[in-house]
């Protein structure tokens, strides 16, 4: 039986137990506990996703899923979804795929929290939940999602000081945690067009995320399938502090209330890219979220749902531009595929690859 989370005052007993922790340790157990305990979606919880926002999200994805399918010979496979929230962008993914002819042999989610698995079983009943992606079923191409998923996961942090690079820790000070300089030089851990950046700088790496993109790269390679990503980033290497939490709906000090509020950065595409290449699969060029959608077609599908709801057309028009529009999630979030050798290009992407 899977022991339960935690209590807070043990999360923050635990942290403060250690000299110094690191700030990638302080954030895997601080949002361990966190998505463990609670169901942080909705105007009840701390953020919103794209899912939440609008059917057209989750549809357009089935859209690009039941694309790629088809023109791959419609092959059995099964539908993945990585960090799946509470189910709605699969429920509504699906719902368009079927409607193609496209329908998984299996619905696999990979997401530790109770709370959410079971929020995501109430939508998706047939679905098979799994603690890590190595534990997918590898009798059949997969078809992956991972939609605001690697941001979640923890970054190590870098800060130049006058004595060179050193990783940045987090230790309790007084009734508060912070960030400080660790004591090994950490030089080694930098990009090298970075190296020489003036003191004060901050660098992030991602191993898990790089490991985790890294096996879903094998599978697809030695399966057949292919991946989505969608994720607020950017193509690095690039300095500076993301480290960011978020409480309902605003924004609060990361080291403040660990496990309490919801962490993130920034995911570095082209280290995802090169993981993905890693692990044997092809890559496609990054796009813009608002950009991918409309060449998917969102604009028609709004036209459609207003035309059969002009009560809603306001409100349809308004989620739409939530998802497009350069000023709110149109620009910051990335989008970017992987593919297995063999499977067609897919759609939605042009230019050269990450």
């Amino acid at each position: 039986m899977r022991e339960g989370p935690p209590t807070p005052e043990q999360l923050i007993g635990n942290i403060a137990a250690a000299r110094a922790t690191t700030v990638a340790d302080y954030m895997a157990a601080a949002n361990s506990h966190y998505y463990a305990t609670r169901d942080p979606l909705g105007a009840a919880g701390d953020f919103t996703t794209a899912p939440e926002i609008s059917q057209m999200f989750g549809e357009m994805i089935g859209v690009w899923i039941a694309d790629l399918w088809g023109r791959a010979g419609s092959p059995a496979f099964h539908y993945v979804e990585l960090g799946p929230g509470r189910g709605t962008l699969a429920a509504d993914a699906l719902r368009a795929m079927a409607r193609f002819g496209c329908i998984p042999a299996g619905i696999d989610l990979v997401e530790t929290s109770p709370t959410l698995r079971a929020a995501q079983w109430a939508r998706l009943p047939a679905a098979t939940h799994h603690d890590e992606v190595d534990a997918l079923p590898d009798n059949l191409p997969l078809l992956i999602v991972a939609n605001e998923f690697f941001d979640a996961l923890p970054v190590h942090q870098y800060i130049r000081t006058m004595d060179g690079w050193r990783e940045r820790m987090v230790e309790r000070r007084g009734e508060v945690f912070a960030a400080v300089p660790g004591d090994a030089d950490a030089a080694a851990a930098i990009p090298e067009m970075l190296r020489s950046k003036n003191v004060g700088t901050i660098v992030e790496t991602a191993p898990v995320s790089a490991a985790i993109m890294q096996r879903c790269a094998f599978r697809i390679a030695r399966q057949g399938g292919a991946m989505l990503v969608i994720d607020y980033g950017y193509s690095g290497p690039a300095a500076g502090d993301t480290l960011q939490a978020v409480k309902a709906h605003r924004f609060a000090d990361p080291f403040a209330d660990p496990g309490e509020v919801d962490l993130t950065t920034h995911v570095d595409f082209t280290a995802l890219a090169d993981a993905a290449r890693s692990g044997g699969a092809a890559v496609s060029a990054v796009a813009t979220q608002g950009d991918w959608l409309q060449r998917l077609g969102i604009d028609a599908r709004l036209q459609s749902l207003a035309a059969a709801a002009p009560d809603r057309a306001k409100e349809l028009q308004g989620q739409r531009d939530r998802l497009v529009t350069a000023n709110a999630m149109g620009e910051l979030f990335k989008v970017m595929a992987i593919t297995a050798a063999g499977w067609p290009t897919p759609a939605g992407f042009t230019g050269d690859s990450a």
